[in-house]
């Protein structure tokens, strides 16, 4: 669940076919950006709606998913599966992105 506490790292809207990457993190590699970018926005093609990646307080990396009531065209279903798809296809890319977030976003040390 989002909050106003995490930090957005990507997300795309179906509703008005736009991508975003926060430019705190600008300092990806291309490759990365343009994997993000595919994800968000094969996502919203794929089932609609909002998706965005943000870190939690906590350092998890989450996908929030926000679609308007209206939409009949939001596969509720389609949406937790490829969700999960994605989270077990992109493992290592999100858990470095993870690492990255704490490392160069937050300044945390290596323990």
């Amino acid at each position: 669940m989002a909050s106003e506490d995490n930090v957005v790292l990507c997300g795309a809207s179906y509703y008005n076919q736009k991508y975003y990457l926060n430019p705190d993190f600008s300092r990806l590699p291309k490759a990365v950006k343009e994997e993000l970018q595919i994800m968000c926005v094969t996502y919203t093609e794929d089932v609609g709606g909002v998706l965005t990646l943000e870190f939690t307080p906590d350092d998890e990396l989450i996908f929030n998913v926000q679609a308007a009531e209206a939409d009949g065209r939001f596969d509720e279903i389609g949406s937790g599966l490829l969700i999960r798809r994605m989270q077990r296809d992109k493992a290592e890319l999100l858990q470095q992105l993870t690492l990255y977030y704490k490392l160069v976003y937050k300044g945390e040390a290596l323990s």
